[in-house]
């Protein structure tokens, strides 16, 4: 079977600002908040919201610079993107390849933990028939139209929230009727007695990826109505996500100033389910579980067609028939098809895999990621630009991303030893790749953004390795 031309079609610009922020939502994963609250919240000393808002500060940064870098190259491939036409492709190529543990793995996860919520309700039956089903039906929707999952994804964001509206109603009666803190105007929360600073940023790291999501969504570039529409759905995304975790940890932490009677399970893995009956009851319990099988399904919707999204740029700017095919854009359906295909076959590997080991490799492409687009503002602004003569500029083009570059080394600091371990692995993997794709060096990897059009091959293969300039 002859490979498709990766000219077979553009991108279908169809996604308004609140749609892309809806698709942000879903990657984030609203009710994850309540999931981690037990960890978060020994970790911390009673100090969730805290951690929630540290992180959201340091993330913004973060998301300052990704708005920036994405008015400048309106393209899918996000960080691979940025750092190919600011540094150099070869740079460019092991970026988006480290993200791809963050990004194509997220969509496994997703696969992993749904495939848990169904075997506690169906015990009777085979995991890997829950995983395929599962991987089957958001593969499905995110290849048939992109328009579609976004509604869905909407549709089950609404759900989720408000579940955790619902929540925070409950906990306030409670407060008022004297449990918890007795109110919900304390300040506890954020600061107590016997507080320190040091395990609330430990705190912060653990939570920072609940963020993973308003980065996602560069990759929807060309699918977005507008230039100004991405750069203004991350911080609203970033911005929304924070509130709704900064609101929900200052609720649950009132209502359980400490974790004392909880089971260890609540504390190790997901206080959601302890915490919803508590708060509500059995009832109340079974709704909050199910907004959280809706929330864990918007993300698996969203991470999918993001990382599918960032494999047909790394495609598009490929040789030979494997890009071909992951550039490959369905003349009807107008989205990536051959690159949704292998995100699906991919996440059938939640069958033989554990939780623990998959979300190990994440951490690591998610800070190379957020490292590196801070990183380019300052290579492309300051250096290549020489915007740097006015205080304005100096602090705009150096000081801010810097403070990003700062707020993500605190984070690789905490890096857990296994995450940093398997990283590095996947990282000398993809020197190797780059090597054998530049015959070591000597064949330049190329870079275009143009949308949907095949890239020429060089003229000759002497030609020397220089980063592509940006129009």
């Amino acid at each position: 079977m002859p490979i498709p031309s990766p000219s077979s079609g553009t991108l279908h610009r169809s996604l308004g600002t609140m749609a892309i922020v809806g698709l942000g939502l879903g990657y984030m994963t609203p009710t994850v908040i309540f999931d981690t609250f037990g960890i978060v919240s020994e970790e911390t000393n009673s100090l969730v919201p805290l951690a929630y808002l540290m992180a959201m500060v340091a993330m913004a940064f973060t998301a300052v610079s990704y708005g920036r870098m994405v008015r400048v190259f309106p393209s899918a491939g996000s960080a691979y993107t940025y750092a190919s036409e600011t540094m150099h492709p070869n740079v460019g190529f092991l970026i988006g390849w480290s993200s791809l543990l963050d990004y194509l793995l997220l969509p496994l996860v997703n696969a992993l933990i749904l495939r848990s919520y169904l075997e506690a309700f169906f015990p009777d039956v085979p995991p890997a028939v829950w995983v395929v089903l599962v991987v089957l039906m958001i593969t499905a929707l995110v290849l048939f139209s992109m328009s579609n999952t976004s509604r869905l994804n909407g549709i089950l964001v609404m759900f989720s929230i408000l579940l955790i509206v619902v929540f925070v109603f409950l906990t306030w009666r409670q407060l008022m009727a004297g449990e918890g803190n007795g109110t919900p105007f304390s300040t506890t929360p954020l600061w107590h007695e016997g507080a320190s600073l040091g395990p609330v940023i430990t705190g912060a790291t653990i939570v920072c990826f609940s963020f993973i999501g308003f980065d996602a969504i560069t990759m929807y570039t060309e699918e977005a109505k507008d230039a100004d529409t991405v750069p203004r759905a991350i911080l609203l995304t970033l911005l929304i996500g924070g509130a709704i975790f900064f609101i929900a940890g200052w609720f649950a932490q009132s209502v359980f100033p400490t974790m004392e009677g909880f089971s260890e399970d609540a504390l190790q893995n997901s206080a959601l389910p302890e915490m919803a009956e508590l708060i509500g009851g059995n009832l109340f319990k079974a709704f909050l579980t199910a907004a959280a099988f809706a929330a864990t399904v918007a993300s698996g919707l969203a991470s999918h067609a993001s990382v599918s999204r960032m494999l047909f740029v790394m495609g598009r700017n490929g040789r030979g028939p494997i890009s071909r095919g992951l550039s490959y854009v369905h003349p009807r359906f107008r989205t990536p098809a051959i690159s949704v295909i292998f995100v699906g076959v991919v996440s059938l590997l939640a069958i033989p895999l554990n939780l623990d080991f998959v979300a190990a490799l994440i951490n690591f492409g998610a800070l190379m990621a957020f490292t590196f687009v801070n990183l380019t503002v300052i290579v492309y602004f300051a250096w290549r630009k020489k915007l740097v003569k006015t205080p304005k500029e100096i602090f705009t083009n150096i000081v801010l991303p810097a403070l990003g570059v700062f707020s993500t080394a605190v984070l690789w600091i905490n890096l857990s030893p296994d995450s940093f371990r398997y990283g590095m692995y996947w990282f000398v993997a993809g020197v190797v790749v780059v090597m054998v794709l530049t015959r070591f060096f000597r064949r330049p990897l190329r870079m275009s953004l143009e949308e949907g059009v095949a890239v020429p091959e060089p003229e000759t293969e002497s030609e020397p390795s220089q980063p592509s300039q940006p129009s």
